[in-house]
């Protein structure tokens, strides 16, 4: 009796395990696309950059 709960635990953990790791990897890929585009958007343009740290026109769309 012992042994089948010991058993069904482990299987419960590695479920839930399987779980999470297959949900990150779908936010991983959602973040990884959103990160992508805004890229992709907001290309350096003419060249005229303003604000702290605006690398000689290069558009930054994040703040660090």
């Amino acid at each position: 009796m012992g042994a089948l709960l010991i058993v069904l635990l482990i299987v419960l953990i590695v479920f839930g395990l399987g779980f999470v790791l297959h949900a990150l990897w779908w936010i991983a890929v959602v973040l990884f696309v959103l990160w992508l585009l805004g890229f992709l958007i907001r290309r350096p343009s003419s060249g005229s950059g303003s604000g702290p740290g605006a690398g000689g026109g290069r558009g930054r769309w994040y703040r660090w």
